[in-house]
């Protein structure tokens, strides 16, 4: 749901990435999501772009969703040059809004409908909030950003959840953010609204108790995307492009495929026993409070 340009996957690595391997890469697929059908939810740009991309490739079925039709035909460009059918790996579009339940009810139906079934959906559309200060943030800001990124996993849960507990399996995973888990991360509703997600997806793997159905969330660090691009654009500006995520340990901000990877982990069968958790994959930032590092 944010607005990333097309050739956003293109985008130069930092110095701090040489000799780094990134997780999440399509073309590495070993099909560790053959038979699965999924959704994902914010699939026209950034992580959902790259996690619909990497689930197609590893086999599964999937339901790309986003707000933009542009950004959605920009997936489908980019599964071109893939080959999805290596593991049966499948990509089809839906333009919706994650946070409207009449739009969630129509992705779910439309996935068992096209697909058989469903086994994972990803919840992962939002929007920033943007950084206006608390005395100048309104209401309806606040109900805006708590639609998205709070009703709308609410949404994905209630909906893709009744079909999966009839199935007796599932996965569900939700974005939350490293905003949830500590303050400074993020404006005011955007944390606030994390939060609610962390716990939305607690309570929501004891709703669905002896079902078979597992709720995750996932907590990015610094991503860069569509939505984190002021962020960036001005620290670049500023000359202080070689600064950005240098304040966890691994000393760099982090790719959509990185959180990716981790959701091709929730949605297989390899998290079989991981459920009600929200995990940080931020470069270690959330394992210490910042602190300025001495040289050794």
């Amino acid at each position: 749901m944010s607005n990333e340009p097309q050739n956003a996957t293109a985008v130069a690595r930092p110095t701090s990435f040489e000799g780094t391997t990134i997780g999440g890469d399509p073309n590495r697929a070993a099909g560790r999501l053959q038979g699965k059908r999924a959704i994902v939810t914010g699939a026209g740009s950034g992580i959902g772009r790259a996690t619909a991309l990497l689930f197609a490739a590893e086999g599964a079925q999937v339901l790309a969703a986003d707000r933009s039709g542009e950004g959605l035909q920009a997936t489908l460009d980019q599964a071109a040059h893939l080959n999805l059918a290596r593991h049966g790996g499948r990509l089809l579009t839906a333009t919706a809004d994650a946070g409207a339940e009449a739009d969630v009810r129509a992705l779910v139906a439309r996935a068992v409908q096209e697909f058989g079934g469903l086994e994972v959906i990803y919840a992962n559309a939002g929007v920033s909030g943007g950084g206006i200060p608390i005395t100048e943030q309104t209401v309806e800001l606040w109900q805006e950003t708590l639609r998205v990124n709070l009703i709308g996993p609410f949404l994905a849960i209630k909906h893709a959840g009744a079909h999966m507990a009839t199935q007796g399996k599932g996965s569900i995973i939700c974005t939350a953010s490293v905003a949830a888990l500590r303050s400074n991360a993020g404006g005011n509703p955007y944390s606030a609204s994390k939060a609610g997600v962390v716990s939305l997806v607690q309570t929501s793997a004891n709703s669905f108790w002896g079902t078979g159905v597992r709720v995750n969330a996932i907590c990015p660090g610094l991503i860069e995307t569509g939505m984190t691009r002021p962020v960036f654009e001005r620290a670049r500006e500023a000359g202080q492009g070689d600064k950005l995520g240098q304040i966890n340990p691994l000393a760099r901000y982090g790719l959509p495929q990185e959180i990716a990877a981790m959701a091709l982990f929730l949605a297989s069968d390899e998290s079989s026993y991981v459920n009600g958790q929200a995990l940080a994959v931020d470069g270690g930032l959330t394992s210490s409070h910042p602190f300025k590092r001495r040289s050794l």
